[in-house]
């Protein structure tokens, strides 16, 4: 049954799902064949009260690595401008199953990037929701829709993952106005990829004022990447050997460098070597993959020629040679109707060097640890000259990283304590914007042999995450507290899984308070509050 929580509830209805138990009996004493669907404390994208229309964009079963293709069309009846256009995703799978990551473009530009969770025997179906109102330019005309999800079906790995995805359109009205968006949304050209980078051109509006980049990027497959942030030197014998765990997403643009910024370090539904920690809810972001976003407005003013101009992508701390770096780049743009060109220039570049130490310490089959203290800032000035005025805009950006990474010998226990830092500071004639992402990670795994099976080991996991996201409009915080055990190495009816979890989600802004709770006890819910 699909659950949809709204996102701000009355004083009653607070107290009524305070008081109302999520679950009609207690929990079994161990995980059994199935689970609760997934969810997530997040709030549902807050729409108008407008009249909507619906158009379904994919519907499939992917059972192989084939991309699922459809045309879109605009929807006949609720033309634009539109003020909020919402994608929502609804998914089923049975059976057997890893997790999988998902992506969707619409007109070549990424829209949307996902991991699924690992289903039960028996079957689960969840639901996503994202706010795509900013690629609403896109949705104007008829445009190519591409959803890849691949996926493996076999006798032992049994799920298809049974896939529905639409956009609902909302209108306008005389109190509901069309969503402020950019003129138009660009896919980079002729991309290439050089070992992790990403290199493609893009040709701006002659008339372009402001420009936005933002970066689809995640670490998976290739080697140990999908677990950067517990990578370590080779000479350690760690079995994660990638490296020091530090990690950067850079953009430049004609070979200088123009924004930087820190990748999300996501754990997806089998992640941490325990599948139980993800049952029923998973990890903070995981089925709502965020791009990173830069703002390029400083060099808007040089690009204005008519001519393209390369971007590259690169994925810094990447090993040599190694690759595993998922990235899809697109650029948001305004423009001056009443220019036919405009131009600028750059007025200050100061990018700092990387500060980065890493203190190793171990060898093969003996303890080991990797301490890392990271810093980087970036300060990048221009002008556009406009219809309005001449428009100044200072880029202000840094990023930092600590990570303390210890495991004993044969990784028996792992610890990790890791902390990122990403905060920007925008100002533009006068006006300032801050976003500030801070968020982390406190875990530790261990692995040991079973008391009583022989060749079982006794996996348990505990692991906090924070994710919490300033700006200058509001506050929000995403939580997760978690502690799963099972026995590898036996069938799976034997595996006598036991977890327990409590994800939260608060918020602060000019809408009001939202503060969800929700904690489960061997993949069952037993607790759904809201609570301000």
């Amino acid at each position: 049954m699909r659950i949809r929580p709204v996102a701000f509830l009355s004083l009653s209805a607070l107290l009524l799902t305070w008081l109302t138990p999520a679950a009609a009996a207690p929990p079994p004493p161990e995980f059994g064949t199935d689970y609760d669907d997934p969810r997530t404390p997040a709030p549902a994208v807050a729409v108008p009260d407008t009249r909507h229309c619906e158009v379904q964009i994919v519907r499939n079963q992917f059972r192989n690595f084939d991309p699922y293709t459809s045309t879109y069309t605009p929807p006949a009846a609720c033309q634009g401008p539109w003020s909020k256009v919402v994608l929502r995703l609804h998914g089923a799978v049975k059976g057997v199953q890893y997790d999988r990551l998902g992506h969707i473009t619409i007109g070549g530009v990424g829209v949307f990037r996902t991991s699924t969770p690992e289903p039960s025997a028996d079957g689960i179906t969840w639901d996503v929701e994202k706010d795509v109102t900013s690629y609403a330019p896109l949705l104007t005309k008829a445009q190519p829709v591409v959803m890849e999800l691949g996926n493996v079906v076999n006798e032992t790995y049994t799920g298809v993952l049974d896939i529905t995805v639409t956009l609902d359109f909302y209108t306008t009205d005389r109190r509901t106005k069309p969503a402020k968006t950019a003129d138009v949304v660009l896919p980079l050209q002729d991309q290439r990829r050089e070992e992790s980078d990403l290199i493609g051109t893009a040709t701006l509006p002659r008339n372009t004022t402001r420009l936005l980049g933002e970066v689809y990027v995640t670490g998976s497959g290739g080697g140990c990447e999908e677990f950067w942030d517990t990578s370590a030197p080779a000479e350690t014998g760690y079995s994660c050997p990638d490296g020091s765990p530090y990690r950067e997403v850079d953009v430049s643009i004609d070979g200088k460098l123009a924004g930087i910024a820190l990748p999300y370090p996501y754990i997806y539904t089998g992640g941490w070597s325990n599948p139980y920690s993800w049952r029923p809810s998973p990890a903070p972001r995981a089925f709502d993959i965020k791009p990173l976003t830069y703002d390029l407005t400083p060099f808007a003013g040089l690009l204005t020629d008519g001519k393209p101009h390369q971007f590259r992508i690169h994925v810094n701390g990447v090993p040599a040679g190694q690759s595993g770096w998922f990235t899809v780049p697109n650029l948001h743009v305004w423009t001056d109707p009443q220019r036919a060109q405009t131009r600028g220039v750059l007025t200050a570049y100061d990018v700092a060097p990387l500060t980065k130490t890493d203190q190793v310490t171990g060898t093969p089959n003996q303890a080991g640890s990797v301490h890392t203290k990271a810093r980087r800032t970036a300060k990048i000035s221009g002008y556009v000259d406009t219809s309005a005025g001449r428009v100044r805009t200072t880029v202000q950006r840094t990023i930092s990283n600590t990570s303390e990474h210890t495991w004993d010998a044969g990784e028996s226990r792992d610890r990790l304590d890791a902390k990122w830092r990403d905060t920007t500071i925008v100002t533009s004639n006068g006006k300032t914007e801050l976003t500030d992402l801070d968020y982390g990670k406190t875990g530790l795994l261990t692995f040991l042999p079973h008391a009583t099976i022989p060749g079982g080991y006794d996996v348990v996991t505990d692991l906090k995450i924070h994710d919490t996201i300033r700006t200058t409009r509001g506050i929000s915080t995403e939580t997760y507290d978690g502690r799963a055990a099972w026995i590898y190495g036996v069938p799976r009816d034997q595996r006598h899984a036991t977890g327990v979890q409590t994800v939260r989600f608060k918020s602060l802004n000019s809408s009001g308070c939202y503060d969800h709770t929700l904690k489960a006890v061997n993949g069952i819910y037993t607790e759904d509050r809201y609570r301000c």
